[in-house]
């Protein structure tokens, strides 16, 4: 069961979408080894802005993961990538259907 969740949104700079976009599919294997990282989604919301959606057992598993492989990746590309600092909302699950 998931308890709390992050949804991060990231606005690529002009012309660097395709890099933000392997960016995004490069992370799933490396959240793949973090086992309180219940669901990962990496997603492309129009031409230039994309979100990191994942959801956790509890606060553990979510600072976990902040401290993590994709976390120190992302803020490391982030300035060559993005347009802005990525926006980092912590929420509650409320309800989920997970496989």
């Amino acid at each position: 069961m998931v308890t709390v969740a992050l949804y991060v949104v990231l606005q690529a700079k002009p012309g660097k979408e395709e890099e933000v976009e392997s960016f995004l599919r490069s992370g799933l294997p490396l959240v793949e080894g973090e086992p309180a990282t219940t669901a990962w989604f990496g997603l492309r919301l129009g031409p230039s802005m994309y979100a990191i959606f994942d959801a956790f057992p509890n606060e553990a598993g979510r600072q976990a993961h902040l401290a993590g492989k994709v976390a120190a990746a992302l803020l490391a590309k982030a300035p060559d990538l993005l347009a802005k600092p990525p926006v980092i909302e912590k929420a509650d699950v409320l309800a989920a259907k997970l496989p």
